[in-house]
């Protein structure tokens, strides 16, 4: 749907969507209607939305019909190639025509039209359905035209009206409220990295904030003048520190939430459980932007929660391609894992024994009890000394405590969870142990993440925990420069839509070669390395592999 804006709904048509046909599926509510044709494509009835399009072109129907695929969860549209898709949000439809110089007062959006017509009713379900605008002029190829009955063109009209009704929780007319999520049984030593990063990031950005300047010029005064204009707002930190059991976090989180509302949250850190931090966010529609954890949620349908990388799953991906091999039969016939039960490492070799067993790799899994760091890791090693490959999720204690590596086995390890190039790895197992590495390669990554650090030791800030750390630093970044594009449009899913838009451009990418999310993307690195210690002692690393890509 592109194209559209317009005056308030006349009586005669939400009469007709809150009168529900019988054709509808049961139970189903004028709102629910309108949301099911925005993001799934799926008419009242249950049938699939179809559009055709002028001069023949191909048609669209069912999900790829759905008008979000063009406007955007937010409903405030995006660009392709050269092409600009317009808001259709409540706000923006019912706009009246601009009268003059600076009389268009909505946050500027790109492809926002405050020169035309304001739509009624009538003239909006004539642009849906025969693709003619509020000033009488024909849309382009890209917007389909879609034949809706009344109640559900009803059930649409109204489901855009709630879209950018008001303002975001979180935001005042001085401030953005923002949040960070931390569990507990995250790292104690990460936790404080990232917050000394994250306390001084803030309190830098308040302290130097420039009076309000407009985020983009245009030449001499015109109409959209005003709305580009965007207020500089302090941020305001709050940190949510989760207490006991898993089972009890998304009622603190709710809690939090209706005490401190914040626009959304910023970094955070996790252990071996995050999922119910991404449960919370997405059910809340709360915007949780790369949160610091190695065992991330892959959830397709999911919006709200972005991470840098997918972390030990990510491994586990390219330690099967690994195994696998290219083509014929599997490398291997029998592969051995050891992990800890309850940490990070669990979730992996989970998701490793998964994708091997699906090719008919029999996977013997060593589980070290919960606790007890450095214990155990000898002995479960020495009952996994007869498998063709040896797989190791373990932490540092557990890795320098290996004792001799076995005789024929292949051997992979987490890179992430075993300390990457400062893994105390004994010397007889450096030259065989291939590291899965889910970073660019350190000489590689050098001068982007030396600002940062170089940021932190200006700023007397401890650098105990330098991935997150620099990850910490550039999350807060990402955010900035996305809001600096915002021009005072707060509406949560276009700050996600904003974002994906934005990263790839971004030069500075810390521990990352490429940081890209497209729609629908919630990994923005998605590729790795292997290595191995180049010596049997200290910390160089030579690669094995070029960058891959599960």
């Amino acid at each position: 749907m592109t194209g559209v804006g317009g005056h308030a709904i006349g009586a005669a048509l939400w009469l007709l969507a809150l009168a529900v046909p019988s054709s509808w599926a049961a139970g189903a509510s004028p709102a629910a209607v309108g949301e099911s044709i925005y993001l799934r494509g799926v008419l009242g009835s249950g049938r699939p939305l179809e559009g055709s399009r002028e001069a023949g072109g191909p048609p669209a129907k069912g999900a790829e019909a759905a008008c979000v695929n063009c406007h955007q969860h937010s409903g405030l549209g995006t660009s392709e190639g050269r092409s600009l898709i317009p808001p259709i949000t409540g706000r923006y439809l019912l706009q009246p025509r601009a009268k003059g110089t600076d009389h268009s007062n909505l946050p500027y959006i790109e492809g926002m039209r405050a020169n035309r017509e304001g739509y009624t009713e009538a003239t909006l379900a004539r642009v849906i359905r025969e693709g003619i605008d509020s000033d009488g002029r024909t849309l382009g190829y890209l917007m389909p035209r879609f034949a809706l009955s009344d109640a559900d063109m009803g059930a649409l009209i109204a489901y855009l009206k709630t879209l950018d009704t008001q303002r975001a929780p979180g935001v005042t007319d001085s401030e953005l409220h923002f949040a960070t999520i931390i569990t507990p049984d995250a790292d104690p030593v990460k936790r404080r990295g990232m917050l000394a990063v994250m306390q001084q990031y803030f309190s830098d950005r308040n302290t130097r904030q420039m009076i309000p300047t407009p985020t983009m010029q245009a030449p001499g005064k015109s109409m959209y003048s005003k709305s580009m204009y965007m207020v500089n707002r302090r941020w305001q930190l709050h940190v949510w520190e989760l207490t006991g059991p898993a089972s009890t976090w998304q009622a603190q989180l709710r809690r939090h939430l209706t005490q401190e509302p914040v626009f959304a949250v910023i970094s955070g850190l996790g252990g071996e459980n995050w999922a119910p931090v991404h449960e919370f966010c997405e059910k809340s529609a709360l915007p949780c932007l790369f949160p610091n954890v190695e065992v991330p949620v892959d959830a397709s349908g999911d919006f709200y929660t972005l991470y840098f990388s997918k972390g030990v799953l990510l491994e586990a991906e390219l330690i099967a391609g690994k195994l696998l091999g290219t083509g014929g039969a599997p490398a291997v016939k029998a592969v051995h894992q050891i992990y800890r039960a309850g940490d990070s490492g669990e979730a992996a070799a989970t998701a490793l024994a998964a994708a091997l067993k699906r090719h008919g790799i029999a996977v013997h899994s060593h589980i070290l009890p919960a606790g007890a760091p450095g214990a155990g890791a000898a002995q479960a090693l020495r009952g996994a000394s007869n498998g063709e490959a040896l797989v190791l999720w373990l932490r540092e204690p557990d890795v320098a405590a290996l004792g001799d590596p076995p005789q024929a086995a292949a051997v992979y390890m987490s890179g992430l969870m075993g300390g990457m190039e400062s893994a105390p790895l004994p010397s007889s197992w450096r030259e065989r142990t291939l590291l899965a590495y889910p970073f660019d390669l350190p000489d590689r990554r050098r001068v982007r993440v030396d600002y940062p650090l170089g940021w932190f030791t200006v700023r007397h800030i401890p650098i105990v925990a330098p991935q997150v750390q620099v990850d910490t630093y550039l999350a807060c970044g990402v955010v900035a420069e996305t809001l600096s594009h915002m021009s005072d449009a707060f509406v949560r899913p276009y700050l996600i839509e904003r974002l994906q838009r934005m990263l790839d451009h971004r030069l500075m990418t810390g521990y990352y070669p490429y940081l890209t999310l497209a729609s629908n993307q919630h990994f923005a690195s998605k590729g790795g390395y292997f290595v191995h210690f180049a010596q049997a002692t200290g910390t160089r690393l030579a690669a094995d592999s070029d960058w891959l890509v599960p």
